[in-house]
């Protein structure tokens, strides 16, 4: 029997922001922040509802899972970022996030 997968769209926006958030069963807390560094970007903390970090400054970064090699905290999904327009591999930006780059969470959880 073939695997399902969903995908469910993450509001973010274009701005810092901390939001709850029920994944897979699971109720979380995201906080979405840009990183000015050099070569940085947007970044997602993931911690649990009591705001216990799970793990933190994942960089949001497109054509890849951001959640590679993190299988072992149980999170029950993948992230990916995608963007709208002529190459959907551009980088999320500091104004287009949520808008023409927008972060998906895929998961074969029924209701995820």
């Amino acid at each position: 029997m073939a695997t399902t997968l969903t995908n469910y769209l993450i509001p973010v926006i274009n701005e810092p922001q901390t939001f709850e958030i029920n994944l897979a069963g699971v109720d979380y807390l995201l906080t979405c922040k840009w990183n000015d560094a050099d070569e940085a970007g947007w970044v997602l903390d993931f911690s649990d509802i009591t705001g216990t970090p799970i793990a933190v400054n994942i960089p949001l970064i497109t054509g890849t899972d951001c959640l590679n090699g993190l299988g072992y905290l149980g999170i029950g999904g993948s992230l990916f970022i995608l963007t709208n327009g002529a190459n959907p591999l551009d980088v999320p930006t500091l104004s287009n996030l949520g808008t023409d780059s927008n972060l998906y969470f895929q998961t074969s959880i029924t209701d995820g």
